[in-house]
Order: C-alpha cells, then structure tokens, then sequence
C-alpha cells in the first residue's frame, strides 16, 4: 500500500476552508492524480470555536502553528496564516529547516522572504510551491517555470488585483465615484476592512515582483518596484478615457532596461489606459490577468478567478500534487544561487503617450498657463478636454492626451507648475499602453 502525503494546515480561513473541503471532497481523485493519498494530519488556527463550516473534529489542533512544524507525522507544512514576517515566517522557516515541504499562498512573505526560503529549502532537499500567490486559480507560476521554460520571457504585465479591478470596472459601468464603489466592494468581501494594500498597488507590487524573478532569472526586488494605486481616480478620469476610447486598469509591468546601457529590471504598478480593443480592457470584475511575451512563443494570456476559496484552494492543492508525484524543482525556476542580481531601472527616457488630469478653479488664464508649462517642457498635445460646468468648489476638470514624449518631459511640465494656485490638486498622470 502506498503510503499517504500527510499535511498541516496553518490558517482556516476561507483559502484554509477551502483547501479542507477541496481535499476531502475529490480525495479520490487527487489520490490518483498524485500518485498517493493525501491526508491532512493536523491544523492550527486562532480561534478553535469557530464555526468554519467544515468539520475539523478528525484532525490534531495545534495552538501554536509553529508547532506544526515539529510534528514527525507530517511531511508538507501548508502556511495560509498570511504577512511578511511574524508567525507566516516563523512557520516557514520552522518547516524547511525539519526538512519538510512547503506550500504558501502568502505573496507579501515570498515577495519579502522568498530567495532566502528558496535557498533554504535547495539546501534541505525540499519543495517551496506558491502558485496560490500570485493570481490565485491561475496557474501563471507554472506557465512561466514549466510551459514557457525554453523561452526568453520579453515582458510580463497584467490585472494582478481583483479588489482594484472590480473597483474600476465597476465605476465604468456605473459611473459611482471611486468612495462608493469601494464600500460596495467591502461589503460584497471583494475588499478588506482596511483595503490600504489593495487599493494603493502594494498586494499586485507583491505579485509582479514573484512574477519577475520567475520570468527574468533575477533576484526579488520588491523594495524597487514602482508603485501607485488607484484611490485617486475619479468618475470623470473614467468618463474621459471612455470618451477617447480607452478603459482604466490598475497594471503590473515587468521587463528587462537596455537603454541604459546595462540590463535593468524595470517594475512599475500603476493605473493605466488600455485600449478597448486590448485583451486586457475586457478583464471585468475581480478577476486577474497576465501576459507574458516569449522571443518564440509570443504572447501567452492567463486569465481568471485572481482569489476566493475555491480558485486558491485549487492553486494550494495543486502544489501539493506535485510535492506527492515527487516534483521539487527550483522555487523560482533555476536555483537561488543562479539568479541575478540586477539594479532597477530609471523610467524617465520611457518614451510613450500619457493621460494627465487636473482639477483646477474655473477662471480665466488657468489653461494657458498649464499649456505654456507643457510647451516649456517640450511636451505636445493630442488632445484636450475641459469639463464643462464647475463643480460644488467651482473646480474644473482639464484632462490631455500628450503625443509619445519621454516621461521626463511630463515630469518637467509638472515641476514648473508645482505650487500654482492654478493647481488645487496634484495632477493625475496615467501612461496609455499600446494595442
């Protein structure tokens, strides 16, 4: 009889739960699909009088999750406690250094800890799976280590937050401000109490950072992304993309800078304006997308469910499929030793078009005022758009369309206007993506 992969489960909340009913609901067939039974031997959460919906009366309860670890009836430690460091960390690094597998669905940890785990899990002999970490169902780790292995991955971008992405579709469809739909999405569970990490890019900086480290072969650099949210879009940001045909996504861009001489690894998440013709303009709701351009393979998309229990739980199961078939393989798709350390590179010689809106007061001289600091900076203009009747505050919204420029250029235009009373907020700069 073969002997079965037994786990513990740190973590019941509703990717934990999820996992639990996922295991026990298609046992035979998992069993069959790696090789050998899988069977959760113990678990640990906060809270052991929860109601989860799912009966945990069989397994061992441990208070401590670091405890989980040390137990000798356990071969893969299964860590869904979430953060960067604290206990997450703790149980990690417990759990490598037993020599045991480790699966995870924590991004900020990976994003954070990862080449130290990595190498530590290379020196014990074990497996480090986080497919669950970035884009949740969507099997895009797998796709770039495996699938587009033999390829030079030229760039990888994408929709890397559901929270972000259903805040901004749903402001298109419905034309609500940014504060309502974000108290909708809270409501419905899209968006946390606190959705801070969500909203200003830091959870899809987490991912892009993962996803570039596995596409390029270079060391995480999270502390290098380049990182702006979505809070400060506004209905009218929205309504004028629509008029000039484009929609708002919060994008994660990662590629290789030659411009500068040298390779540098460019990192950038920040709301965008896509064409509707592009694949991911019609990226709706909570849902996750990504695109990796290969010198032989093209351009693959990867798209679907980026969370909930269901999607997760099957990335994390997943994971341990593969650790049971025996799979382990290098984390981030060649050995921590082998990646390459590479500096960030600088975006102002990016060459593009850019959408920039201001709030202004509704007065003359206002707009040949900003339209002489773009001339100073040597920006041009493809278009432009006054709102027509002043707001509650008799403020007006001015929103341009610049011809391809470096961004430095708009840098300038904007630095000569810093401090203006013809500036009552601080303007808003999107960069339009090509077809």
């Amino acid at each position: 009889m073969v002997e079965p992969l037994n786990i513990a489960l740190a973590g019941l909340g509703t990717v934990g739960t999820g996992v639990v009913r996922l295991i026990e609901t298609n046992a035979e067939l998992i069993a069959r699909r790696a090789g050998r039974p899988i069977r959760i031997a113990a678990v640990s959460a906060r809270d052991r009088t929860k109601d989860r919906g799912v009966d945990l009366s069989s397994y061992v309860w441990e208070d401590d999750p670091a405890a989980l670890a040390s137990r000798s009836d356990v071969d893969v430690v299964v860590e869904l406690v979430g953060g960067s460091d604290g206990p997450a960390l703790t149980l990690a690094r417990g759990a490598i250094g037993q020599g045991k597998g480790l699966v995870t669905a924590n991004k900020a940890m990976i994003a954070h800890h990862g080449l130290e785990l990595a190498a530590a899990a290379e020196k014990a002999g074990v497996a480090l799976k986080f497919e669950a970490a970035v884009a949740g169902g969507i099997p895009v780790i797998k796709g770039l280590s495996e699938g587009a292995a033999a390829n030079a991955i030229e760039r990888v971008y994408g929709i890397l937050n559901g929270t972000c992405n259903y805040i901004l579709s749903t402001m298109e469809d419905t034309g609500a401000d940014f504060g309502d739909v974000l108290a909708d999405a809270q409501r419905l569970g899209y968006a946390e109490a606190d959705p801070t990490f969500d909203i200003e890019g830091v959870d899809a900086a987490h991912k892009l950072a993962i996803l570039a480290a596995i596409a390029f072969g270079v060391r995480l650099r999270f502390d290098a992304v380049e990182t702006m949210g979505v809070s400060r879009v506004k209905a009218a940001d929205i309504e004028q993309a629509h008029a000039l045909g484009y929609v708002i996504r919060l994008i994660g861009t990662a590629e290789i800078d030659r411009s500068e001489g040298d390779m540098r690894l460019y990192q950038r998440v920040r709301p965008h304006l896509v064409p509707v013709g592009h694949p991911l303009a019609h990226v709706d709701g909570p849902t996750n997308a990504v695109v990796a351009e290969g010198n032989f393979m093209g351009r693959l998309l990867f798209q679907g469910a980026g969370a909930g229990d269901g999607p997760t739980a099957s990335a994390v199961v997943a994971d341990i499929i593969d650790i049971a078939r025996g799979e382990k393989g290098a984390a981030f798709s060649m050995s921590a030793g082998e990646l390459e350390a590479m500096e960030p590179a600088s975006t102002g010689h990016r060459v593009g078009r850019s959408y920039i809106r201001f709030t202004v007061p509704d007065r003359p001289g206002v707009l040949a005022e900003i339209t002489a600091a773009m001339r100073d900076a040597n920006v041009s203009i493809e278009s432009l758009i006054q709102k027509g009747d002043p707001d509650d505050d008799g403020e007006v919204i001015i929103a341009m369309v610049t011809h391809e420029v470096p961004e430095s250029a708009v840098n300038a235009a904007l630095h000569i206007l810093e401090g203006s009373d013809s500036l009552t907020v601080q303007p808003l700069v999107m960069q339009i993506i090509g077809e």
